[in-house]
């Protein structure tokens, strides 16, 4: 993908080895000598760095930048303090200093490695250039200034990223502290997002942040949200958000026939001039080959030791590879983890030990008069989310963004996935994004007012739209990840459309059939879900005329599961969805006669109560224990509660 050609600052002329041609004739005259890297002592450039002269700044700043390529001189230069030395100058009133000193730090990150990036973030090179990179956004946001700062803002951005990548490979609390101290993800989203103008990459801004700054925070992150200063945290928050809303407002669906549309319109374009020479080293070398046509200026500090020409892209932040493939990936990973980061949010704290150990009293003081413990019923779950998270979701679109992104992927997009061998690695991470949004869907469902999601009109558009997905199919996904995704998020809204009292759009029987597809899923979680839809929906149907039939259905496909499933979370499960369905009503007191619920309630019991006793500590967590010992107490509450209806 090509690069348009801005009007560039002129700074002055580099040399081959990156100094500045003015700032070498002067030092020549003073010293009678060019200046050699390796053999001059650090502490005179050193030095030199206080001059009064922007053009022995520059110079000096240059041979640093030079020299510390070498390895071995590194050591002279950081017990002289240079990088509290050179800090300062990524502010200095020059440019072109801001340029050479910030280049210089960046090749002392890059050579020095990660103890010496340690170092550097320990005397606080992050303070100046956080500065650095807000003056810089700033300017760029000035008409006409944008070309005069774009150089510094390169080496900024990379010095930057050095450190990060430190960080990611070496990674410590201290550091992370540092990082979101300084607001670092909000800082290159600022800074870059209104302001790249050198290709259509601009788009992918936001991915990139994502992948590359945020992923490998996925897990820490938001748990690590308490330890910045309470003023500080807003500020994070809506950064966060913000990246993670514009990465999700991308459209993979029309941007991967584009990019596979590029791809093959870029090799026709190399076939037809003979070029052999492969795609992704030409790629890689574009930055480069424009940056030599416009002009010898662009000479600057770079890794690995070598002085090449400055690119201008993020391209290299990427895995090596075709560059729109690269980006259709970065694209698609970057959702995934947007999903997974706004799933974190939206979760509660899992109850201590001691919480559980409390909450599994089989005291019959907190039984509810019908016998079932006021704790069974998931639909008045408290709500967990701050106001800050639920605020920051809803103002930035998340919840609708991430119902879009609910959907199957674009046919389109799946037939150039499918028809191109390199590609078809997307498509599993197509639905990758699907199952995200689903979990994230759910873990929303079950922490957001029905309000904030848009009332009962909504709810029932979003249960028309889960519907969709599993019905509209000639036969239910067997998917395991998407089934376990779907039924989560199904769970979640037909309790709170239960609660509200809102019709269902789906029918007893497309119910009954999703759950006989679930029970054949090796997925506990999802047999769990599907057992649990039945009793919401047979609880609905309950306190309808005419249901009797429908219930006993269901009260039967339920007992099966109780009686024969082996594993006690799933027998549990249908025991308490039995317990919701045939609690009250006198469509339910038919339905369980007709059924003998009674009987075969009293013949599960003993197997029941055994199975928790022997295979009980082995096998299953203390909370799930907790569940079952719950459900244990409530099937002795229940059978004594059916006893009293058969007497009437």
């Amino acid at each position: 993908m090509g690069k348009s050609r801005t009007n560039k600052f002129r700074r002055p002329q580099f040399t081959a080895e990156g100094l500045s041609v003015t700032a070498v004739k002067e030092m020549e005259q003073d010293h009678g000598e060019v200046f050699d890297g390796v053999d001059s002592p650090a502490g005179e450039l050193l030095e030199k760095l206080q001059s009064p002269s922007a053009d022995v700044r520059e110079f000096a700043c240059a041979s640093i930048s030079r020299v510390v390529q070498q390895s071995q001189t590194i050591p002279g230069f950081l017990q002289r303090d240079a990088v509290r030395r050179l800090g300062p100058l990524m502010l200095d009133r020059s440019l072109a200093v801001r340029e050479t000193a910030t280049g210089a730090l960046r090749n002392l990150s890059a050579c020095g490695g990660h103890e010496v990036c340690d170092d550097m973030v320990k005397q606080d090179v992050m303070t100046p250039l956080t500065a650095l990179l807000r003056e810089t956004n700033a300017a760029l946001s000035i008409k006409g200034q944008k070309n005069t700062v774009e150089d510094v803002a390169n080496e900024a951005v990379n010095l930057l990223w050095n450190l990060w990548w430190t960080w990611l490979t070496h990674c410590s609390g201290h550091w992370l502290q540092v990082w979101l101290q300084h607001l670092c993800c909000h800082i290159i989203y600022r800074f870059l997002l209104p302001h790249n103008v050198n290709r259509s990459f601009t788009l992918l801004i936001p991915v990139l942040i994502v992948c590359f700054v945020l992923r490998p925070l996925t897990g820490s992150v938001w748990n690590l949200k308490s330890s910045l200063p309470t003023a500080r945290q807003a500020q994070t928050l809506n950064a966060l958000m913000a990246t993670l809303s514009q990465c999700l407002e991308l459209d993979a669906g029309t941007l991967i026939p584009q990019l596979h549309q590029a791809e093959v319109a870029q090799s026709a374009t190399a076939s037809e001039a003979g070029n052999m020479e492969d795609h992704q080293v030409a790629a890689g070398n574009m930055a480069v080959e424009e940056m030599e046509d416009d002009d010898e200026e662009g000479v600057g500090p770079r890794r690995n030791g070598k002085a090449t020409k400055i690119d201008k892209d993020f391209s290299d932040l990427l895995p090596r590879g075709k560059e729109e493939l690269r980006e259709a990936t970065a694209l698609l990973t970057a959702q995934q983890t947007s999903l997974e980061i706004i799933v974190n949010m939206c979760c509660s704290d899992d109850p201590s030990d001691d919480e559980w150990e409390e909450a599994s009293s089989s005291d019959e003081s907190e039984m509810c008069p019908d016998g079932l413990s006021e704790g069974n019923t998931s639909l008045l779950s408290p709500l967990c989310l701050s106001a800050e998270v639920h605020g920051a979701l809803i103002n930035h679109n998340i919840p609708e963004k991430v119902l879009k992104k609910t959907k199957f992927p674009s046919s389109e997009a799946m037939d150039v996935c499918r028809h191109n061998p390199t590609w078809k690695i997307l498509m599993k991470k197509m639905h990758q994004v699907q199952y995200r949004a689903l979990t994230c869907l759910h873990n929303m469902l079950s922490t957001m007012d029905a309000e904030s999601l848009g009332g009962a009109a909504a709810l029932q558009a979003v249960a028309q739209h889960l519907s969709t997905l599993v019905f509209s199919p000639p036969e239910i996904p067997k998917e395991e990840e998407f089934l376990e995704a779907v039924t989560s998020a199904m769970r979640s809204l037909l309790q709170i459309i239960a609660y509200m009292k809102v019709p269902q759009c789906t029918t007893p029987q497309q119910m009954m059939s999703l759950s006989e597809a679930a029970t054949r899923c090796d997925v506990v979680s999802v047999r769990v879900n599907a057992l649990a839809i039945l009793g919401i929906t047979g609880s609905t149907l309950a306190k309808e005329k005419g249901t009797a039939e429908t219930l006993q259905m269901i009260g039967n496909a339920l007992l099966q599961v109780a009686t024969k499933d082996a594993n006690l979370v799933v027998c549990g499960e249908a025991l308490d969805a039995l317990f919701d369905v045939f609690a009250d009503g006198d469509e339910a007191e038919r339905a369980a006669e007709n059924i003998n619920l009674l009987s075969a309630l009293k013949a599960i019991q003993p197997v029941f109560k055994a199975k928790i006793r022997k295979e009980g500590k082995g096998k299953y967590s203390p909370e799930q224990l907790c569940v079952m010992d719950n459900i244990k107490v409530n099937l002795r509450r229940f059978i004594g509660y059916l006893e009293t209806v058969v007497k009437k």
